[in-house]
């Protein structure tokens, strides 16, 4: 297989670190109910797949919202989706489908022969099939009617084993796959044929993709297909490409939020290819969390308005014309946005490093919930509404499922 030594080493990481700590739910094979307990103190939880009974929140005795927390032990909740009488969690231990009414569960990891990697960014449902983007393991398609899995990777024409995103552009029957070399087009969804794929980078698209390293795609109004990079945001409409920076609009002025940023987590410090995004926009000496290009969360809602979650920037709104961008100071919980939804009733959800938000009813401010509200954890990298009402956030370490919200 022609993998790249980036990705090679990464996924070596993930394969064999991952399995020596595997998420032990038990094999293929293996449905268990997670164990119901009384006690709502995380401490008394079960080592692995912990599940705290509902009870009213504590401290917040008038409140109509129930909650109850399933652990998946040392590992992020980076992707979830609902999908009937299920929810799937995808974890950096393998995806778990849980059946709401039953409380069975099933893991699908590479232990089992399921994924080629455990690191699950991105969980989705199109054409009937689920489609799991895996760190270092390419696209994982599950068909429930076979209960069989299909890896899609490089050779097949992934332009990258890091998969973050997938789409299907309803007008065309198009699938367009974020990853971090460039963006996949499979023509009318035909993944099996090698020439239905094509890529397009940096360089194909002679600058208007900003980056490569591509972290979602979304579906626009009237034929736009819209990207979040590390370099800004993109649009692809009419064969045509365009972006947006920074420099547009795009995320908030350093000197605004500095003061807000206590997120000392700075991928720069890291990474060469981080460090040189930030070297390239005169941010070199800025050691915090912080570039305002980095869109690390998308979503357009159905006016067609794109909503981008910066890294340190606050959440920012564009409506192909102006941008308006919101910070702590407007009372978002965090600067940094790993998660945007758009519920069923329109409602915006905002998940930050420093709790949940929504829009209020009005439209004036945030309605924010935290740990004192029942969150596992107050860094909420995904969001699920499921078929009981029930919402599912997804954080580090593990997942609250909570009732009455609305």
């Amino acid at each position: 297989m022609n993998i790249s030594s980036r990705g090679l080493a990464v996924a070596v990481l993930v394969v064999g670190g991952l399995v020596v700590a595997a998420y032990n739910l038990g094999t293929k094979e293996h449905v268990a109910k997670a164990p119901p307990l009384s006690s709502t103190d995380k401490s008394s939880m079960p080592h692995d797949a912990a599940h705290k009974s509902v009870d009213l929140l504590p401290g917040n005795s008038k409140s109509n919202l129930k909650f109850a927390h399933f652990r998946v032990g040392n590992r992020n909740v980076k992707g979830m989706y609902a999908d009937g009488d299920d929810v799937w969690v995808g974890t950096s231990g393998g995806v778990i489908r849980y059946n709401l009414k039953t409380s069975n569960y099933k893991l699908y990891d590479v232990k089992n022969k399921s994924l080629i990697s455990n690191g699950v960014f991105h969980v989705s449902k199109i054409d009937g099939k689920m489609m799991v983007g895996t760190y270092g393991g390419g696209l994982s398609v599950y068909t429930p009617e076979t209960d069989k899995w299909r890896d899609y990777n490089i050779p097949d024409g992934l332009a990258d084993q890091f998969v973050y995103d997938i789409a299907k552009d309803e007008s065309t029957g198009d699938y367009w796959i974020a990853t971090w070399s460039g963006v996949n087009r499979v023509i009318k969804g035909k993944m099996d044929d090698p020439k239905a794929w094509s890529t397009f980078t940096i360089e194909s698209t002679k600058g208007g993709l900003p980056n490569d390293w591509v972290y979602g795609v979304e579906i626009g109004k009237n034929g736009e297909i819209w990207f979040a990079t590390e370099g800004g945001l993109a649009r692809y409409k009419d064969g045509k490409w365009k972006h947006w920076t920074h420099e547009d609009g795009l995320g908030a002025d350093y000197d605004l939020v500095k003061k807000d940023i206590t997120y000392i987590n700075d991928p720069a410090r890291a990474s060469k290819h981080h460090a040189m995004q930030k070297e390239e926009q005169g941010l070199g000496k800025v050691k915090v969390g912080y570039n305002p290009n980095y869109i690390i969360s998308m979503v357009v809602d159905k006016e067609g308005n794109v909503w981008c979650g910066t890294w340190g920037g606050g959440l920012s709104r564009f409506d192909g014309k102006t941008w308006k961008t919101y910070t702590e100071k407007d009372g978002l919980p965090g600067d940094h946005v790993f998660m945007l939804k758009e519920g069923r009733d329109g409602v915006m959800w905002i998940g930050t490093n420093h709790g949940l938000a929504r829009f209020r009813a009005s439209g004036n401010g945030f309605k924010v919930m935290t740990t004192a509200d029942g969150l596992f954890a107050n860094n909420v990298f995904s969001l699920a509404e499921a078929s009981d009402g029930s919402l599912w956030v997804g954080s580090f370490g593990g997942v609250a499922r909570i009732m009455g919200y609305q």
